[in-house]
This record gives C-alpha cells, structure tokens and sequence, in this order.
C-alpha cells in the first residue's frame, strides 16, 4: 500500500526572512527575523513553562519528563522550512552528541499546516502536519522526541519562539540561559561560531554562558491569529481557466522526449479510474508546491472522446490549470504506443521526465507522492537564495 500525504484543501501564509548574509529561507527574504510584539521572545533566567503536547511516537510529552537532566534543549523545528533541512544533520549531531552527557534535546514544530503556503512548500515534500512530521521522522531517522505545537501553539508563545530553527536552552533548575540560532552559518562547512554547543559546554561545566542571544534566521513562524484567509497562489489557481486539448499521436510522441528544458511530470489517467481520481488532487498540490521553479505537469485522460464534458467537469472541480489531453482517438493502444511502446494499458501511469526526456520516476499505478516529490526536489537545481537543497533531497533518495 502506498503511503499518502493528508491532502490540504488550503495551504495558507508563511514568511522566512533572513538574518545577515544567509542565503537559505523561504518566502521573501528581508534580513533578520524579528521577534513577533505578541509573543516576546523569553527573557534570559525565566523558568521554563510546563507543556503537554503530541509527539511523532504517538505519546504526549511534558516537562516533568525530562526532570533528571542536567540541560534541557528545545529547538524549534519544522517539515517545510529549507534552513531547517540544512541543519537537521547537525540538530541530530547534538542529540548524538550529549544525550549521554545529561542534555535532553526535543525538538518542536510551532506551525499549523492549514496556514502554509503553496509557495512556502517549494522545497519541501510535505507540509507541517503531525502526520507528515511522523513520516519525515520514520525517513530521516530521527530518534529525539519530535512535538507539534500547531494547533494551539502554547509552548511556541511562551517562549516567543521567532523562527526554525531556533534553540532554547535551560538549565538544571530549568532556567533560561541561551536563546538564538545554532550556528552562525546555514552552509556547515563555513560555520566559525557553534553558539548553542558552547552554551551547552559551558552549562555542563557549570559554567556561565558568555553570550546568552544572538539572532534568529530561517522560516518566521506562522502565528495562527495573524494567518491570511487565503493563500493567493490558491485563488490565483481558480481564477485561471481550465482547457482541455485533444491529443494526436504526434503530440504524445513530441511529448516523450520533453524538450522543454524542464523537469516534466506526466500522468496518464481517467475518470472511470478510482486510484486516478484519487490521487489527482495531490498531484496538483505537488504541481502548485514546485511549479514555481519550473516543474511543468501534463495530465493525460485516457477517456474516449466522448467523454469530454465529463473530463472538463472533473478537471474543473480540481482546479487543473496544468496541461490536459485527452484521447482523441477510441483506440488507445495505438496513441498509447506512440508515447511509450512499453507502456500498458493500465492507469494511472506516470513519468517524471528529465529536461532531454531521461525518466527519473516511473510507477504504474497508485503513485508513492513522497518518493515522488523527493524525486522532482533531488532534480530541482537549488537557486541562491536557498543552496544545498539538490543535495540534501538527493540524500534522501539513498
């Protein structure tokens, strides 16, 4: 059975500005995050607040449960933010590293999926939700507690958590003693200061932390009361007309070797076809995610033609405003076989195409939608303001 994303009928706002010279965030890009006036970010030597909340173990979590260490971390984390991807090795890397030494590491996701945008998921596989968070901990072997704070987001405006990723540190006696990033550098391999281990160290040593703040990059959280109603990229995709092209053997065979210079998702499907109808409305979710860094879509109906105005009623309700064929011909072996001879009969089908018509995904039948959207993110060459993503999806792939 293929494991599915929970499909989000809205995908709403999130920002992620930038601090100093980082490249890496998503949204728009404006410096420093800065903290919300609402939800003041904890003051140094406050105690740390109780919380209860659900973690991707299925448990919930509270503080008292980490009572016997001698430092409690609480990193601010999340499923979409492309900052957050880059510093999941080294998140893990603390975790590896202290976990031994009497240092509890958890991490939190402060946002609510029903608030993220379309564009806010262009480098990412899957939105915020807890079950999206318990696939991302299963694939990436994440073994800290991973809690969701997003419906109600207490624990995220007790502390005025500003961004992902962003660490808070505690004491023995649970009081606050360093706020801010991790590291001073989103690329690993120029980082010069390592401020959240060097509050740790200085913690376990029973130490003073020399220097208790420091700024805040990545993907600004997403505070539930200040969400717009809806996300434009949505509205814009129901303004926009939905056409069906009757499609001729020559078209499928041109369409086969792509030539658009682009990556290109092909699916043939139906209306008569249940997994198909299933599954169509996810793939135009990963459409809208990825279309804006040149992922096209071409949605093939393998209806007879007769069935025109039930296609364009389907492909209406869904909002496809991809590239739609349909057969217009009753024998769909012959226009099959001008596609792919090595194709069978059977729907759903789908290709992820290269730019020179190279196939870097192929499923007959139910797609696997994580598989196939790390595919199209491990294939997405990254662009300036967010280097290191091929790779890190690429990894993923292994």
């Amino acid at each position: 059975m293929n494991n599915f994303y929970v499909t989000r009928p809205y995908l709403l706002f999130a920002v992620c500005p930038l601090i100093l010279n980082f490249l890496a965030g998503c949204g728009s890009h404006s410096g420093e995050v800065q903290p919300d006036a609402s939800h003041p970010v904890m003051s140094i030597g406050s105690s740390a607040p109780d919380f209860s909340l659900p973690g991707v173990d299925g448990k919930d979590h509270t503080l008292s449960e980490y009572a016997g260490s001698k430092v409690l971390a609480i990193v601010f984390d999340c499923n979409h933010c492309p900052e957050s991807h880059l510093y999941e090795s080294r998140i893990r890397k603390l975790y590896d590293d202290y976990h031994e030494k009497g240092v509890a590491l958890i991490a939190v996701s402060p946002n609510n999926p029903a608030q993220i945008h379309y564009a806010d998921l262009a480098w990412s596989d899957s939105n915020d939700s807890l079950v999206e968070m318990q696939d991302r901990a299963s694939t990436r072997h994440i073994e800290y507690p991973y809690l969701y704070d997003g419906d109600a987001q207490t624990l995220t405006a007790k502390l005025g958590a500003v961004a992902t990723p962003q660490i808070f540190v505690f004491d023995q006696s649970r009081k606050l003693r360093y706020e801010g990033r991790i590291d001073d550098n989103v690329r690993a391999d120029q980082v010069k200061s390592q401020d959240a281990r060097s509050a740790i160290d200085a913690l376990l040593g029973d130490k003073p932390v020399t220097v208790a703040t420091t700024p805040v990059s990545g993907c600004a959280t997403v505070w539930n009361a200040k969400a717009p109603a809806e996300d434009p990229d949505l509205t814009k995709a129901n303004a926009e007309p939905v056409i069906v092209t009757m499609t001729t053997p020559e078209i499928l065979k041109k369409l086969r070797t792509n030539g658009t210079g682009k990556i290109l998702l092909v699916n043939f499907w139906a209306t008569w076809c249940g997994p198909c109808v299933a599954e169509f409305p996810e793939l135009q979710d990963t459409y809208r995610m990825y279309k804006g860094r040149g992922l096209g879509l071409v949605a093939v109906s393998e209806d007879v033609p007769e069935a025109k105005p039930d296609v364009f009623a389907f492909l209406k309700k869904n909002h496809a405003t991809s590239v739609n064929y349909l057969f217009a011909s009753d024998d769909t072996s012959a226009v099959q076989d001008s596609f792919d001879k090595q194709m069978s009969g059977a729907v759903p089908y789908t290709l992820l195409l290269g730019p020179v018509g190279d196939v870097l995904y192929q499923e007959q039948g139910e797609i696997t939608m994580p598989k196939l959207r790390r595919t199209i993110l491990a294939n997405l060459p990254d662009d300036k303001d967010h280097p290191g993503q091929q790779a890190y999806w690429q990894q993923t792939l292994q």
